[in-house]
């Protein structure tokens, strides 16, 4: 007869990690999409004025 198999235990998470996950980090500047609208409502202001 086989010994019953042993259960492993996952390691703990580090809590810091999903903290600094979540936080955005990096560069502070608008997004491609947020950029891209902002161009379409320029250019659409442009036109509705002439």
């Amino acid at each position: 007869m086989k010994p019953p198999l042993k259960k492993r235990v996952p390691k703990p998470r580090n809590p810091y990690v999903a903290a600094a996950l979540l936080r955005h980090g990096g560069t502070h500047e608008k997004t491609g999409g947020a950029k891209r609208q902002a161009e379409k409502r320029a250019l659409a202001k442009r036109l509705t004025e002439q």
